[in-house]
Protein backbone atom coordinates (compact mmCIF):
# COMPACT_ATOMS: atom_id res chain seq x y z
CA UNK A 1 0.00 0.00 0.00
CA UNK A 2 1.31 3.27 -0.72
CA UNK A 3 -0.59 4.68 2.20
CA UNK A 4 -1.91 2.68 5.48
CA UNK A 5 -3.27 4.16 8.44
CA UNK A 6 -3.98 1.91 11.26
CA UNK A 7 -5.85 3.28 14.70
CA UNK A 8 -4.55 6.69 14.19
CA UNK A 9 -5.99 9.35 17.20
CA UNK A 10 -5.30 13.32 16.97
CA UNK A 11 -6.76 15.00 20.14
CA UNK A 12 -7.60 18.84 20.04
CA UNK A 13 -4.45 20.93 20.02
CA UNK A 14 -3.47 21.57 23.82
CA UNK A 15 -6.31 19.16 24.91
CA UNK A 16 -5.01 15.00 25.88
CA UNK A 17 -8.63 14.01 26.81
CA UNK A 18 -12.03 14.73 25.88
CA UNK A 19 -13.35 13.39 22.69
CA UNK A 20 -10.45 13.05 19.75
CA UNK A 21 -10.63 14.96 16.18
CA UNK A 22 -9.27 11.37 14.93
CA UNK A 23 -10.70 8.82 17.17
CA UNK A 24 -8.76 5.46 15.68
CA UNK A 25 -9.53 5.78 12.52
CA UNK A 26 -7.76 3.55 9.73
CA UNK A 27 -7.78 3.21 5.92
CA UNK A 28 -5.31 2.00 3.04
CA UNK A 29 -4.79 3.58 -0.38
CA UNK A 30 -3.52 1.07 -3.06
CA UNK A 31 -1.04 2.06 -5.45
CA UNK A 32 -2.17 4.50 -8.96
CA UNK A 33 -5.63 4.47 -7.28
CA UNK A 34 -7.58 7.59 -5.60
CA UNK A 35 -9.66 8.25 -2.58
CA UNK A 36 -11.63 11.24 -1.45
CA UNK A 37 -12.23 12.15 1.63
CA UNK A 38 -15.45 14.51 2.48
CA UNK A 39 -16.78 15.82 5.55
CA UNK A 40 -18.02 19.03 7.00
CA UNK A 41 -15.79 22.19 8.07
CA UNK A 42 -13.78 21.58 11.31
CA UNK A 43 -14.28 17.36 11.05
CA UNK A 44 -10.26 17.10 11.09
CA UNK A 45 -10.04 16.74 7.06
CA UNK A 46 -7.37 19.04 6.76
CA UNK A 47 -5.92 17.94 9.80
CA UNK A 48 -5.48 14.40 8.55
CA UNK A 49 -4.12 15.12 5.36
CA UNK A 50 -1.19 17.12 7.41
CA UNK A 51 -0.34 14.66 9.62
CA UNK A 52 -0.14 12.05 6.19
CA UNK A 53 2.50 14.61 4.70
CA UNK A 54 4.49 14.55 8.11
CA UNK A 55 3.76 18.35 8.71
CA UNK A 56 2.07 17.72 12.00
CA UNK A 57 2.07 14.75 14.66
CA UNK A 58 0.04 12.39 15.86
CA UNK A 59 -0.69 11.10 19.20
CA UNK A 60 -1.75 7.41 18.80
CA UNK A 61 -1.69 4.97 15.95
CA UNK A 62 0.43 4.90 12.91
CA UNK A 63 0.60 5.92 9.22
CA UNK A 64 2.54 4.14 7.20
CA UNK A 65 3.69 6.18 3.16
CA UNK A 66 5.05 3.80 1.06
CA UNK A 67 6.08 1.44 3.94
CA UNK A 68 7.67 3.87 6.11
CA UNK A 69 6.03 4.67 9.72
CA UNK A 70 6.02 8.08 10.14
CA UNK A 71 6.38 8.55 13.66
CA UNK A 72 9.79 7.14 13.12
CA UNK A 73 11.25 10.16 11.48
CA UNK A 74 12.32 13.20 12.91
CA UNK A 75 12.23 16.26 10.67
CA UNK A 76 15.23 15.96 8.22
CA UNK A 77 12.97 12.43 7.51
CA UNK A 78 9.65 13.98 7.07
CA UNK A 79 11.21 16.51 4.81
CA UNK A 80 12.81 13.85 2.64
CA UNK A 81 9.82 12.14 2.35
CA UNK A 82 8.22 15.12 0.87
CA UNK A 83 10.68 15.59 -1.47
CA UNK A 84 10.89 11.61 -2.89
CA UNK A 85 7.76 10.57 -2.21
CA UNK A 86 4.82 12.76 -1.47
CA UNK A 87 3.47 16.06 -3.03
CA UNK A 88 1.10 18.40 -2.10
CA UNK A 89 -1.45 21.21 -3.89
CA UNK A 90 -3.33 23.41 -1.57
CA UNK A 91 -6.53 25.48 -2.21
CA UNK A 92 -4.43 28.79 -1.59
CA UNK A 93 -2.03 27.32 -4.60
CA UNK A 94 1.02 28.25 -2.73
CA UNK A 95 3.07 29.02 -5.79
CA UNK A 96 6.05 31.19 -5.27
CA UNK A 97 5.63 34.92 -6.76
CA UNK A 98 8.85 35.83 -7.54
CA UNK A 99 9.28 32.91 -9.62
CA UNK A 100 8.56 32.54 -13.37
CA UNK A 101 5.50 29.68 -14.25
CA UNK A 102 8.65 27.33 -15.58
CA UNK A 103 10.84 28.17 -12.45
CA UNK A 104 7.81 27.24 -10.34
CA UNK A 105 7.23 24.22 -11.77
CA UNK A 106 10.75 22.69 -12.07
CA UNK A 107 11.47 23.45 -8.13
CA UNK A 108 10.63 20.65 -6.47
CA UNK A 109 12.16 18.16 -8.67
CA UNK A 110 15.26 20.53 -8.73
CA UNK A 111 15.58 20.07 -5.23
CA UNK A 112 15.67 16.69 -4.87
CA UNK A 113 17.77 16.35 -7.82
CA UNK A 114 15.06 14.19 -9.90
CA UNK A 115 14.23 16.89 -12.76
CA UNK A 116 12.51 15.50 -15.99
CA UNK A 117 12.51 18.12 -18.66
CA UNK A 118 10.78 15.67 -21.35
CA UNK A 119 8.16 15.26 -18.52
CA UNK A 120 7.80 18.71 -17.19
CA UNK A 121 7.11 19.71 -21.30
CA UNK A 122 4.79 17.01 -21.12
CA UNK A 123 3.22 18.29 -18.44
CA UNK A 124 3.32 22.12 -19.42
CA UNK A 125 1.58 21.11 -22.78
CA UNK A 126 -1.10 19.02 -20.64
CA UNK A 127 -2.30 21.46 -18.57
CA UNK A 128 -2.00 24.50 -20.98
CA UNK A 129 0.93 26.15 -19.46
CA UNK A 130 3.19 25.79 -22.72
CA UNK A 131 3.13 29.87 -23.23
CA UNK A 132 3.12 31.41 -20.02
CA UNK A 133 6.62 29.67 -18.62
CA UNK A 134 7.87 33.52 -18.76
CA UNK A 135 5.00 34.96 -16.74
CA UNK A 136 5.03 35.71 -12.65
CA UNK A 137 1.95 34.25 -10.59
CA UNK A 138 0.17 37.41 -10.32
CA UNK A 139 0.10 37.74 -14.49
CA UNK A 140 -1.94 34.09 -13.98
CA UNK A 141 -5.59 33.47 -13.56
CA UNK A 142 -6.33 31.24 -10.41
CA UNK A 143 -7.25 28.48 -13.04
CA UNK A 144 -4.01 28.68 -14.23
CA UNK A 145 -2.36 29.74 -10.97
CA UNK A 146 -4.01 26.05 -9.81
CA UNK A 147 -2.53 24.33 -12.91
CA UNK A 148 0.91 25.52 -12.06
CA UNK A 149 0.68 24.21 -8.74
CA UNK A 150 -0.66 20.83 -9.67
CA UNK A 151 2.45 20.64 -12.82
CA UNK A 152 4.76 21.89 -9.73
CA UNK A 153 3.38 18.64 -7.66
CA UNK A 154 3.18 16.17 -10.85
CA UNK A 155 6.94 17.25 -11.81
CA UNK A 156 8.54 15.04 -8.55
CA UNK A 157 6.41 11.77 -10.05
CA UNK A 158 5.30 11.32 -6.87
CA UNK A 159 3.92 7.90 -5.66
CA UNK A 160 1.42 9.85 -3.53
CA UNK A 161 0.00 13.21 -4.30
CA UNK A 162 -1.92 14.82 -1.49
CA UNK A 163 -4.87 17.34 -2.61
CA UNK A 164 -6.74 20.19 -0.14
CA UNK A 165 -9.90 21.32 -1.27
CA UNK A 166 -7.88 22.06 -4.96
CA UNK A 167 -10.60 23.54 -7.10
CA UNK A 168 -12.20 25.26 -3.38
CA UNK A 169 -11.08 28.43 -4.88
CA UNK A 170 -12.10 28.39 -8.83
CA UNK A 171 -15.41 28.47 -10.07
CA UNK A 172 -17.72 25.28 -11.26
CA UNK A 173 -16.19 25.16 -15.10
CA UNK A 174 -12.51 25.76 -14.03
CA UNK A 175 -12.81 23.30 -11.18
CA UNK A 176 -14.15 20.38 -13.37
CA UNK A 177 -11.30 21.38 -16.05
CA UNK A 178 -8.85 21.19 -13.27
CA UNK A 179 -9.62 18.08 -11.68
CA UNK A 180 -10.48 15.68 -14.87
CA UNK A 181 -6.45 17.29 -15.70
CA UNK A 182 -5.30 16.43 -12.29
CA UNK A 183 -6.94 12.58 -12.85
CA UNK A 184 -5.16 12.12 -16.07
CA UNK A 185 -1.69 13.13 -15.08
CA UNK A 186 -1.99 11.05 -12.03
CA UNK A 187 -2.99 8.11 -14.18
CA UNK A 188 -0.11 8.74 -16.95
CA UNK A 189 2.02 8.56 -13.71
CA UNK A 190 0.67 5.60 -11.78
CA UNK A 191 0.37 8.07 -8.56
CA UNK A 192 -2.22 7.39 -5.75
CA UNK A 193 -4.65 10.69 -4.83
CA UNK A 194 -5.15 11.30 -1.56
CA UNK A 195 -8.12 14.71 -2.01
CA UNK A 196 -10.42 15.94 0.42
CA UNK A 197 -13.29 18.38 -0.35
CA UNK A 198 -16.36 19.51 1.06
CA UNK A 199 -17.99 18.69 -2.32
CA UNK A 200 -19.73 15.29 -3.30
CA UNK A 201 -19.58 15.56 -6.84
CA UNK A 202 -15.86 16.01 -6.75
CA UNK A 203 -15.73 12.95 -4.44
CA UNK A 204 -17.72 11.04 -6.83
CA UNK A 205 -15.24 11.77 -9.75
CA UNK A 206 -12.96 9.64 -8.14
CA UNK A 207 -12.32 5.52 -7.39
CA UNK A 208 -12.85 5.92 -3.86
CA UNK A 209 -14.75 8.09 -1.23
CA UNK A 210 -14.77 8.03 2.59
CA UNK A 211 -16.76 10.55 4.97
CA UNK A 212 -15.29 12.20 8.72
CA UNK A 213 -18.06 12.92 10.79
CA UNK A 214 -17.13 13.09 14.74
CA UNK A 215 -13.56 11.62 14.30
CA UNK A 216 -15.04 8.33 12.74
CA UNK A 217 -14.67 7.29 8.89
CA UNK A 218 -17.81 6.07 7.00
Amino acid sequence: MVLKITDLTKNYPGTTCGKPLLNKISLQLAPASSLALTGESGSGKSTLLHLIAALDNFDSGEIYVDGQALSKLDETGAAALRRSTVSLVFQSFNIIPSLTVSENISLHAKLAKRRDTTWEDHLTQRLGLTELGHRYPEQLSGGQQQRVAIARAMALKPKLLLADEPTGNLDEDSSNAVLELMLDLIRDCETSLFLVTHSRAIAAKLQNHLHLSGGKLS
